[in-house]
């Protein structure tokens, strides 16, 4: 069999195998050890346990565990609901207040988790049922924290955007502040939509007289600043030099602790093991499937499939724009079956060649692809923020909520789409800050 034939078949394996429900890790796993042993023989059985090691043997990897324990310790207190009523005193006498509040704590609190699910189940369980209680017609509530959650993994800290860095061998400081503009641009484009929309349906507030004093404005600020603070404290010690995306991040996990315990009085041991007991099992999942994934990766590397792949986009006489549409094409149909992690780890070692050979700056290429993922977050059959958003709001159908997601959905395509016209819009502030 030609390389090309073998990676249709490995990509059809790899998807039947992880459509059964198997954990990602042992489905990568098991679909690498199947091949070596088909193709390359018993003896390649005995560069499994150092391939493995030698891919987790890697310091940068500290930091994703502390970034995830840091998200779990926000994700378990009040500090989402807290957020979500704050902003709404504030932008109360906006057309589609709510909603446009609903899209900020989605950022904000994206900002403190860097999880997609965390910010969903969060915010979502305080505003939508607010929205909808107060004239907000279900569609529109449900399909814009759907949306909103996505952010999760695009505006830093984001756990994608670091698994992402370590697949691609580019600077996760840099991903990192590559993905505030864009993810700016998408909270923009988002609450344009939302505002347009209330306004066309011209939907009515029930309590559209209430008006809320200077000092209800401001009582919710001490209970947040802290946690703001810790961001910006974590984002300038890492951007200024002060220390490395581990020693940031362990320093933040450490803060977001001391903040729960001091703010909303999570000191009970049964509070404190709910929060290490959520980061332990998501920081464990998420090294397997690197571990495995850098195994599945160097299975198809000696298989010559991502050397033939490379090879055959490299041939191909089109424009380089063409290349990137049929790059986006693959990703948004990936990505509605798989979940960003297992799509970033074995997709990038084999798109990093065509990128690089096409003349695209890798750190822009990691934001185009984020916003990929995120659209995979809110698609079918797989659309992991769809059933998160289902499960709070279980009297509203899943076509509601798709149908509400939908012009959220063509919003990130119209990113995508200006990110390609403007690329500076995520290099100019990596360059900017780093040189």
């Amino acid at each position: 069999m030609s390389p090309l034939m073998i990676g249709l078949l490995i990509f059809a394996v790899t998807t039947l195998v992880l459509a059964t429900g198997l954990p990602i890790a042992f489905g990568l796993g098991a679909v690498a050890l199947g091949f070596m042993l088909i193709f390359d023989g018993w003896s390649s059985v005995h560069f499994i346990p150092e391939t493995i090691f030698s891919g987790l043997n890697d310091f940068t990897l500290v930091s994703l565990p502390m970034f995830v324990i840091m998200g779990a310790a926000v994700a378990c207190s009040r500090a989402g609901s807290d957020l979500y009523e704050a902003l709404a005193r504030w932008l109360y006498r906006v057309p589609g207040s709510l909603v446009v509040s609903n899209i900020g704590a989605c950022a904000l609190f994206s900002a403190l988790t860097g999880s997609s699910p965390a910010t969903c189940a969060a915010i979502g369980k305080m505003g939508i049922p607010e929205m909808r209680k107060r004239g907000y017609d279900a569609d529109l509530a449900t399909g814009a924290i759907a949306a909103g959650g996505t952010l999760g993994i695009l505006i830093p800290p984001s756990v994608t955007m670091i698994l992402y860095g370590i697949a691609s061998e580019t600077s996760i400081g840099r991903l990192f502040i590559a993905g505030i503009l864009p993810g700016l641009l998408l909270v923009g484009l988002f609450m344009a939509w939302s505002i347009f929309l209330s306004w066309k349906r011209g939907t009515r507030l029930v309590d559209q007289d209430r008006v809320y004093s200077l000092r209800e404005k401001l009582e919710l600020m001490p209970r947040l600043l802290p946690f703001i603070l810790v961001i910006i404290g974590v984002v300038y010690a890492l951007y200024g030099g002060i220390a490395t995306p581990s020693e940031a991040a362990g320093v933040g996990a450490m803060l977001c602790l001391l903040m729960v315990v001091v703010i909303y009085r999570m000191w009970r041991p049964a509070d404190l093991w709910a929060i290490l007991r959520d980061g332990l099992r998501e920081s464990g999942m998420l090294l397997m499937i690197i571990g495995t994934s850098i195994l599945f990766g160097y299975m198809m590397s000696s298989l010559q499939v991502t050397q033939a792949v490379a090879q055959t986009i490299a041939d191909m006489q089109v424009n380089r724009w063409v290349v990137l549409a049929a790059i986006n094409l693959l990703l948004l149909v990936a990505g509605c079956f798989l979940p960003p992690a297992a799509i970033i780890l074995m997709t990038t070692p084999i798109l990093m060649p065509v990128i690089t050979a096409a003349g695209f700056d890798p750190i822009w290429f990691g934001v185009i692809l984020t916003i990929n993922m995120e659209l995979g977050l809110i698609t079918p059959p797989v659309g992991l923020n769809l059933f998160v958003i289902n499960g709070i709001t279980p009297d509203v159908s899943l076509p509601t909520i798709l149908r509400g997601a939908f012009p959220f959905m063509l919003c990130m395509v119209i990113a995508i789409v200006i990110l390609c016209v403007f690329p500076e819009i995520a290099t100019w502030l990596p360059a900017k800050v780093m040189g």
